[in-house]
């Protein structure tokens, strides 16, 4: 996932390390488009038009990508890997002029039919999963951890991170939220106790060309980097999959729109836009 991980767990009883690395392996080999031999790298170069059967936690993924993408009216896709692609982010270096992907770009290139757990996709239209499938890695050691009767551990890929239980001392798995470098907001401290945490932090990857700045957060309506000042989002929720696709879906949204959808749908969100600090209701009753 061209990341770190790391796993902490109490009186497991189990070889924890196994069953984390095993998740990865199942989800790199469903979802990764970094592995050639993936499900998701297969269909992005099988012929359009057909219809492929997916993996049960592939589909997971894309049926919970499919319910953000029409809440966030469009604002989260996972079919942007045309975008990616063409400016570097994915699996190769991209291109001298990514701005032409736009011309070829299509946000309504996919299908996905979840009874039969089978994907289509059109010309000109690849997937990629790295808005959310890392936040499903985190859920999906949890799951298998506590299938194997581990209660109380910390899992962390890459900044999302998932708690369950309690740590050694009796404490919840207290965690700081990473801030942006140039916001002068105190980070939080979090108790994550049966909770997910997952940040989007839009000042960490991005491209110069020509002395401009852009983000490597995608609009897929405009088939473009963004170009607003929201610099950090982060979401608290019970699965860490949705908090990370949420929190992809707001970076896109931009301050105003998110913090509207963050109410109506009772989503704990922090957003850091221009240095300034802003928290959702949900948020804001967590420390009380």
């Amino acid at each position: 996932m061209g990341t770190n991980w790391s796993l902490h767990a109490v009186a497991a009883g189990v070889d924890v390390r196994a069953i984390a690395e095993q998740a990865f392996a199942d989800v790199i080999g469903q979802m990764s488009q970094w592995e050639p031999r993936s499900e998701l790298s297969r269909f992005n170069n099988a012929a359009p038009g057909r219809w492929h059967e997916i993996s049960p936690e592939f589909a997971r993924v894309m049926d919970a990508s499919r319910d953000i993408q029409r809440l966030s009216g469009g604002a989260f896709d996972p079919g942007l890997g045309v975008l990616t692609e063409a400016w570097g982010y994915g699996a190769g270096t991209g291109g001298d002029h990514p701005q032409a992907a736009s011309q070829i770009f299509s946000p309504k290139g996919w299908d996905f039919d979840s009874e039969s757990k089978r994907i289509k996709r059109q010309n000109g239209f690849s997937l990629d999963l790295s808005g959310i499938a890392k936040g499903f890695a985190v859920d999906l050691v949890a799951e298998r951890l506590l299938a194997a009767s581990v209660r109380h551990f910390l899992i962390e890929i890459g900044g999302e991170l998932r708690g369950e239980g309690i740590d050694p001392s009796g404490q919840p798995w207290w965690v700081d939220i990473a801030m942006p470098p140039t916001c002068d907001v105190p980070p939080y401290r979090l108790a994550l106790h049966d909770l997910s945490i997952a940040t989007s932090g839009n000042y960490q990857r991005g491209r110069v060309i020509n002395d401009a700045y852009y983000s490597h957060s995608f609009d897929p309506k405009l088939g473009a980097p963004i170009r607003h000042n929201v610099s950090s989002v982060s979401v608290i929720h019970r699965s860490c999959m949705m908090a990370d696709g949420w929190a992809t879906a707001l970076t896109i949204m931009g301050r105003s729109q998110a913090m509207a959808l963050a109410e109506q749908h009772q989503l704990a969100v922090c957003i850091i836009d221009g240095g300034h600090e802003f928290i959702s209701a949900a948020w804001r009753a967590m420390l009380s």
